[in-house]
């Protein structure tokens, strides 16, 4: 077993879960389900079963977690799909990634980014990217702080306008794109539980961003838009001469290389 593959084994066990690649219409009719409960649009998944089949088909990465809490056997829980990208025999793009909220705080959603990890190491693909919105802390924490991803580029309105239970129709799409280098020793020593500290970093500037924007879209979702403009300015500015190198919970985004009098912080 690879060290990818032990990493992965650890944080599956301490979620008390099981990753492993779906297979069959009918699992992937299930995955459809799971994700569009996630994403609150029952009606309209962000995924489709027949599509998760033709990237199943074309070698792509469409995985499930299975909560194994009380045996094997569990119930469907999270869902992870990515297909190749540019160049394509050493890069992957995750499309779609998410756990039901029932397993909060078990850490399900590591595991199942740790099997995607080893997955893909065990077959030459070194780099891994996906998208995220600069607005949900939490997610911003995962993805810098917890896996060790770096960011790459701030995308503007990336999907356009999105009405789901997650997405505000009437906020942009931001989006900032992340690359995780899956074989650094950084991503490595993250994914064996001991990520990089930000917090105490003293040459670069912070981005701060809202707590829960979530909450705040639904209590004054003008003073969230507010945000939206505040953090791409920011970002924007700030990436025009250093990079987001990582996520702090209390400062926010830690950008590296930049000029201090630029006002960043």
């Amino acid at each position: 077993m690879t060290k990818a593959w032990g990493a992965y084994e650890r944080a599956a066990a301490a979620a008390r879960i099981t990753v492993r690649e779906l297979d069959g219409i009918a699992e992937l009719q299930r995955a459809e389900q799971v994700l569009g409960r996630i994403w609150g649009v029952s009606d309209n998944p962000p995924l489709g079963s027949e599509l998760m089949l033709a990237m199943r088909k074309a070698e792509g990465y469409v995985a499930g977690a299975f909560d194994t809490a009380d045996g094997p056997g569990g119930e469907l829980v999270g869902v992870c799909v990515g297909f190749h990208s540019v160049p394509a025999a050493r890069t992957m793009h995750s499309h779609i990634a998410g756990v039901v909220p029932e397993m909060a705080g078990r850490h399900a959603g590591f595991a199942l980014k740790l099997h995607q990890r080893a997955w893909c190491l065990e077959r030459g693909i070194t780099l891994v990217e996906w998208t995220f919105d600069p607005l949900v802390a939490r997610n911003a924490y995962f993805n810098l702080g917890k896996l060790g991803a770096r960011g790459a580029e701030y995308l503007t309105d990336f999907y356009g306008s999105m009405a789901d239970g997650i997405n505000d129709a009437e906020d942009a799409s931001d989006r900032i794109l992340v690359h995780w280098d899956l074989d650094s020793p950084e991503v490595a020593a993250a994914c064996d539980g001991h990520p990089a500290r930000v917090a105490d970093v003293d040459d670069g500037s912070w981005v701060e961003v809202p707590r829960d924007i979530e909450a705040l879209r639904i209590s004054d979702p003008a003073q969230a838009r507010e945000w939206r403009t505040k953090v791409r300015e920011q970002l924007l500015s700030g990436l025009e001469s250093g990079r987001v190198a990582g996520f702090d919970r209390d400062k926010g985004y830690l950008l590296t290389g930049t000029n201090r009098e630029e006002g960043i912080e």
